[in-house]
């Protein structure tokens, strides 16, 4: 079934199995005042590149507000999230990712259709980045869009990402659309004790067998939520909204303004308003979207996290001088390289059957019988293997319809590596007008997703809830 623009998908759900299941431990978020404002995290700046070091290291932050103590966090430069890096497309980025934590690192860039070399896995793609050592990506993106980087080693990702290490690289259009800001926004929340310490990291905690780690605090641009940020009246923004998350689901309202989504996952889409202003947001998805704030000075629009009783996540805010309305169409030119269509007559047709995790009682307890805490999710009968067989090997340019089964009692987003897929319709007739690289499994469903194998080398299907992925919940195919 659609997940961006059907009129179910986006229906405010009531309290269900399925909705307790997404949102277990989302009554531990406060509800958030508009004091909060007064320490907003600040845009992540804007790096020039296409040369540039990245060093990942301890560091201190001040997640929630003033006076709250500092957290002991992981970061890149110093500040979480890592810079906005920006490149134009036909440019090279040279990043050379210098690694000062305790443990194996290395970065994956979610929407990047690079070299598979380059692709950042840890322990599959390349080797993983040790304590003390560096390691120099060489990407040439061959589209333009908002991509997320975060850390993905074999049976490590969780606790680098969950301890601060994300960002977004921004390729820009040749040709982008004239915008009175261009604003990127990475949602991340954290696990904090009531000292304001992360909680623990344990590879066997039940989290890793049910909805993952689920923070109690969430942060916009590394700051407290809403961030508040001053335009002119009339203005047009540009909003790169990115889910850094490692395991939260949620969803997105708009309220004050249109939105107009112009990019999933990076890639341009035919335009189109949410439905009931609201989009589904898990780990690893972004969004760019156009909004025109309204004419008359103190008007403001909020981005909305649906999360407990909802937390605004953005405030924009219309101060100064009024500027004209704009006039320009709302819209990004298609990405040339990506085929307009995909011959599923001709596709091969592999599956992908997601088992295991806890089971749910009726009253909504986590159930943990005969559950392996190191190994509870399988993947067609297994685990991830880079040793093992790929779930298909084709020659490049063979299409692909894959079938995912979700035979679990939660939602499981997924993400295909170094390609870009069409979410099919029920009856295999058609599909989506937008591509993706990650999509959601409701609990108990199958879907399908159609692409072109056109990228060679080995490349992952992988949960972006990253303790799953930590206990296996991945596989992998090749392309000759």
């Amino acid at each position: 079934m659609p997940i961006i623009m059907t009129e179910r998908s986006t229906r405010p759900a009531p309290l269900t199995r399925r909705a307790a299941l997404a949102g277990l431990c989302v009554a531990s978020l406060p509800p958030l005042a508009d004091s909060a404002i007064a320490q907003q995290g600040a845009p992540a700046a804007a790096v020039p590149a296409p040369g540039r070091t990245l060093t990942a290291g301890p560091a201190k932050a001040r997640l929630r507000p003033a006076p709250a103590l500092e957290t002991e966090i992981w970061a890149f430069d110093g500040k979480t999230p890592g810079p906005a890096l920006r490149i134009k497309l036909g440019e090279t980025l040279r990043l050379t990712v210098s690694n000062k934590t305790p443990s194996p690192l290395s970065l994956h860039w979610q929407g990047l259709r690079g070299e598979a070399a380059m692709d950042g896995v840890g322990g599959f793609s390349q080797a993983p980045i040790a304590p003390g050592e560096s390691f120099t990506y060489v990407l040439t993106p061959p589209d333009s869009g908002t991509i997320l980087y975060r850390p993905l080693v074999i049976g490590g990702a969780s606790e680098p990402a969950g301890r601060g290490l994300s960002g977004l690289l921004v390729v820009e259009e040749p040709d982008p659309p004239a915008v009175d800001l261009d604003l990127p926004v990475l949602v991340t929340d954290w696990l904090l004790a009531d000292d304001n310490a992360l909680v623990p990291f344990a590879a066997t905690s039940p989290d890793g067998a049910a909805a993952g780690r689920l923070g109690s605090w969430i942060t916009v641009n590394g700051g407290s939520p809403p961030q508040r940020v001053s335009v002119a009246p009339g203005a047009r923004i540009r909003l790169r909204l990115a889910n850094a998350c490692s395991a939260r689901i949620m969803r997105l309202r708009f309220d004050g303004i249109k939105a107009v989504v112009v990019a999933v996952d990076g890639q341009p889409t035919e335009s189109f308003e949410p439905v009931r202003a609201q989009l589904p947001f898990a780990p690893g998805t972004r969004y760019d979207l156009l909004v025109d704030m309204p004419g008359e000075a103190g008007a403001t629009a909020i981005v909305t996290a649906l999360v407990g009783a909802g937390v605004p996540l953005v405030r924009l805010v219309a101060e100064s001088t009024a500027k004209p309305a704009s006039t320009a169409p709302m819209a990004l030119k298609p990405n040339p390289t990506l085929p307009a269509a995909v011959r599923l007559q001709d596709a091969q047709r592999p599956q992908i059957v997601i088992e295991g995790g806890a089971k749910v009682s009726p009253d909504f307890k986590l159930d943990l019988t005969g559950i392996d805490a190191a190994r509870p999710w399988r993947i067609n009968g297994g685990v991830g293997d880079a040793a093992g067989k790929p779930l298909f090997s084709v020659k490049r340019g063979t299409p692909i319809v894959l079938a995912i089964d979700n035979r679990t009692a939660f939602f499981q987003p997924l993400h295909v590596h170094g390609h870009c897929f069409r979410l099919l319709h029920p009856l295999d007739d058609g599909w989506e007008p937008y591509f993706l690289d990650t999509v959601q499994i409701p609990d108990g469903k199958r879907l399908h997703i159609a692409f072109i194998a056109a990228n060679p080398g080995r490349w992952l299907i992988s949960s972006t809830v990253l303790e799953r992925f930590d206990r296996g919940l991945w596989t992998w195919f090749e392309v000759t």
